[in-house]
């Protein structure tokens, strides 16, 4: 039997992971949301894997609001990067395979042609820095491990920007979203499934890798999109714009290489 943890249970990721499991006996999954277990704290950390032992530790909490770590600096990096230094060290002391998720905002995006994992990284803000961050120190640290790096995730569960335009189409408002950011969304289900994949191949192909769906799109386009799926929102009008202020700069462009 496979011992599975999965940080974060109340995030979407993980809510699609519950969806996506096997169903199999030969899986023991623990998800612990942080009332169950604070990854920020070292000791709880350290406390609960001397008395429970894992064959993989999915980490799929993070902090994530961009915006909010311009002034939350150290709140960000205690969650993106301190907490997976201590993943990282109680999954060495068992052997465990930590697969840990990251994001295509460890760029500048400023390059023209899709990134691929051997490029040079350059976050451009501190949401940014704190995953750069908290990579580094997991591979660092030890060998079996799994870092994704994902992009603009979207689902069915929890705040993403599907279910804000969603809600916001829903009350019949106007919207006016900005084509001044390029990336790929992607369905957290489908990443949810290559975690799986991952698992259950047991494969030990450890370092660092890209995980989206294919394409490009603005904001803009991916509203869009929304809005031709979703019929009984015909009525709402979205508007673009080239500009649209925020605190945190974001990466102009980017997209990874076309799954094979």
């Amino acid at each position: 039997m496979k011992k599975i943890l999965v940080t974060g249970a109340n995030g979407q990721l993980a809510k699609c992971l519950i969806d996506a499991a096997p169903k199999s006996e030969d899986y023991k999954v623990d998800y612990l949301s942080r009332a169950a277990l604070d990854i920020t704290d070292e000791v709880s950390v350290l406390e609960h894997f001397s008395s429970n032992t894992y064959d993989y530790c999915i980490n799929t909490a993070a902090y994530t609001n961009v915006e909010k770590a311009e002034s939350e600096q150290t709140q960000a990096f205690l969650v993106n990067a301190a907490s997976v230094q201590f993943l990282a060290n109680a999954c060495k002391n068992q052997a465990t395979t930590l697969i840990h998720i990251s994001t295509d905002y460890v760029f500048d995006g400023t390059k023209s042609t899709a990134y691929e994992e051997t490029d040079a990284t350059n976050p451009i803000n501190v949401y940014g820095a704190s995953k750069l961050k908290g990579e580094l120190l997991l591979s660092q640290t030890m060998e079996q491990y799994f870092i994704l790096r994902t992009s603009w995730l979207y689902s069915q569960y929890g705040h993403n920007f599907l279910n804000t335009i969603l809600k916001h189409l829903a009350a019949g408002k106007d919207l006016t979203i900005t084509t001044e950011q390029v990336g790929t969304p992607t369905n957290a289900n489908d990443l949810a499934q290559c975690i799986w994949q991952i698992i259950i191949s047991e494969t030990k192909a450890y370092g660092l890798y890209h995980y989206s769906n294919n394409g490009e799109a603005t904001w803009f386009d991916f509203a869009s999109e929304i809005l031709k799926v979703s019929p009984l929102l015909s009525n709402s009008k979205l508007a673009k714009t080239d500009h649209y202020p925020t605190f945190a700069k974001r990466p102009k462009k980017v997209s990874f290489l076309q799954q094979k």
